[in-house]
């Protein structure tokens, strides 16, 4: 018997990015590239939907694709002050950062988010 994968229902993430509209997965697969390489020992995973990177089974950061923008997820108030002037030109609303998709993706940005994001997420 064949079970089928309900839309939405994603077993990695590169099945996540290859469910995305052609112009967006180039943006997410840019976005993932900067995630890794600033958590280069982060399991990579499928969690709420969305490619999840977790460390000793607890998540760093999440991102996802939307119609006109992409977000990264979480942002503590912690981070946020943190990189408020560089946030500044993006939406920033209940733990979510949200970037266009049609802008350039801001890889060290994201990166040192992710960073960011790992030394919080230690240091609990």
């Amino acid at each position: 018997m064949r079970t089928t994968v309900k839309k939405g229902d994603f077993a990695s993430v590169d099945e996540y990015l290859a469910a995305q509209p052609e112009g967006a997965r180039e943006t997410l697969q840019r976005v993932r590239g900067a995630v890794r390489k600033a958590l280069p020992g982060a399991e990579e995973t499928i969690s709420y939907r969305i490619p999840a990177y977790k460390a000793d089974g607890a998540a760093i950061l999440y991102f996802a694709g939307w119609k006109r923008h992409y977000s990264i997820y979480p942002a503590s108030a912690r981070l946020v002050a943190e990189f408020g002037a560089e946030l500044a030109a993006y939406e920033v609303e209940k733990g979510t950062i949200r970037f266009p998709l049609a802008g350039p993706v801001p890889v060290r940005l994201i990166e040192r988010i992710a960073r960011f994001r790992a030394r919080e997420v230690a240091g609990r």
